[in-house]
């Protein structure tokens, strides 16, 4: 049996073409790391790290220098970096109420924090207006998901950044869900950090991201890694410039080689390009929903406010048993749960059952959607 691939909210699968390649390539034919050594491969591989920090400076809207795109193991190593690096006790710090667990985990860890959760309704948005009665004296820090991972519905960013920057209230973004799916802009939401995850709607491998930040935020901010950089190596301290200060250790130099070739993809095609795409299938998934009285759709259907994440909620059968079936029966591969976000399902009202999610990609297809639509037909009439 074929299986038809609908889990891109948690890993973008296919790749594009090039990006296995451009692994095997620094592999095979490169293997050395950067700051380090001055040969020509060690060069080559500095070169490509540059490159990379300009794609995502361009793709984002940075405004700051490539030296403010540090590049991290993951989304959620950047989450970490921004939250325990910049919190100190007395602090206060407002995060949604669709947040997930790489930035409720951090906070929880730190004594002496505190933090309110800004309401989001039914669809999992939050009004900008009911951020305003929350922000205290001591509010320093405003975390948001861009995007929720659990129902696709997408946050004014704009509006929460304008806010933000009235208050004097640094503002950090989680563009996981975002991020090559929906146009984020640096500049416009007047973030000061981003955090994204290279294998999802930016198209390269796991185990890679990037945190991006204001020179004023990474000035703030205390490094929560420290190690050897391959630069002051004549100190035991921390340099004070960047990229360095927040990139202790050995870089993922096959991750850098993989992710600019996606990166690259992405540039080609263009998010405007990749996002008509997607929402043209999200469309054609969300009409077929409506049609069928044996589910519930989690988050809003309008396609201006979302990504092409859409949950499910079975309303006759167990979602575990119903994922199960897609599987094995359909071939359709999901992801059923929580999805690490117990408070946005809290606030969509599918705690603790959770939801079956399906999440398009730029590979998806009308037959795709098509087929899912029959098994869910088939599964909710049970």
């Amino acid at each position: 049996m074929d299986t038809i691939y609908l889990d891109n909210a948690a890993t973008s699968y296919p790749k594009p073409e090039g990006v296995s390649s451009a692994m095997k390539t620094y592999l095979d034919h490169v293997g050395a790391t950067i700051n380090r050594s001055v040969y020509g491969s060690a060069q080559d591989a500095g070169l490509k790290t540059l490159q990379l920090r300009e794609r995502l400076k361009k793709l984002l809207h940075f405004p700051e220098p490539v030296t403010h795109v540090i590049l991290t193991p993951g989304a959620t190593w950047g989450l970490n970096m921004a939250i325990k690096g910049f919190l100190k006790p007395g602090d206060h710090c407002l995060v949604s109420s669709m947040e997930h667990n790489a930035v409720m985990r951090p906070l929880l860890q730190l004594a002496g924090v505190e933090f309110d959760r800004i309401p989001c309704d039914w669809e999992g948005l939050l009004d900008p207006a009911d951020i305003e009665p929350l922000i205290r004296p001591n509010t320093r820090l405003l975390v948001m998901a861009h995007g929720s991972n659990v129902c696709g519905s997408v946050q004014d960013a704009e509006a929460v950044g304008a806010l933000c920057a009235r208050h004097g209230i640094a503002f950090v973004l989680d563009a996981a869900q975002t991020a090559g799916h929906f146009p984020v802009d640096f500049e416009r939401f007047r973030l000061s950090a981003l955090c994204v995850p290279g294998h999802k709607g930016l198209l390269g491998p796991s185990g890679i991201g990037a945190l991006l930040m204001t020179d004023a935020f990474a000035k703030a901010i205390d490094p929560i890694v420290a190690g050897g950089t391959g630069s002051a190596s004549d100190s035991e301290f921390l340099p004070d410039y960047l990229p360095d200060r927040f990139e202790s250790g050995t870089p993922n130099l096959p991750g850098i080689y993989g992710w600019e070739a996606a990166l690259r993809f992405v540039e080609e095609t263009g998010v405007d390009a990749l996002r008509e795409h997607e929402m043209t299938l999200c469309r054609r998934f969300l009409d077929g929903l409506e049609q069928l009285r044996g589910v519930s759709l989690c988050g809003t259907k309008d396609l201006t406010r979302r990504v092409g994440v859409v949950s499910v909620d079975f309303r006759n059968r167990d979602n575990a048993d119903a994922a199960f079936a897609l599987e094995t029966d359909y071939g359709i591969l999901t992801r059923c749960g929580l999805h690490c976000a117990p408070s946005a399902h809290k606030t969509l009202d599918t705690f603790p059952r959770g939801t079956v999610r399906f999440s398009l990609g730029f590979a998806s297809t009308e037959a795709d959607v098509d087929a899912a639509l029959a098994a869910v037909k088939d599964l909710s009439e049970v």
